[in-house]
């Protein structure tokens, strides 16, 4: 695995946590596309964020295989970011349109 793939892996899975938290919590949803970009961008800040605690591709490949526990880590970091993206979205657009 290279550097660009795991961060590549790391935006879908941003992706899919920004999806599922608008599945799981329709109050929350921005719709697919809303949802999607929200995931995008709380995957690349989360992971921009925890970087600095060694969670980066770089660090996960830095033996030249994998690190499977910092791999997991990343991937639920991104996770956690796209989900929280959505619900801070909902956030922001409950509070400017009063």
């Amino acid at each position: 695995m290279t550097d660009t793939l795991i961060s590549l892996i790391s935006v879908f899975i941003g992706i899919l946590g920004g999806l599922s938290f608008g599945f799981l919590f329709k109050n929350y949803s921005s719709g697919v596309i809303g949802n999607t970009i929200a995931g995008v961008f709380g995957s690349i800040l989360f992971i921009k964020v925890f970087e600095r605690l060694g969670f980066n591709p770089q660090e996960i490949m830095q033996s030249g295989s994998a690190n499977v526990l910092l791999f997991i880590i990343n991937m639920l970091v991104s996770f956690f970011g796209g989900a929280m993206a959505v619900f801070l979205s909902h956030k922001l657009r409950t509070k400017f349109n009063k």
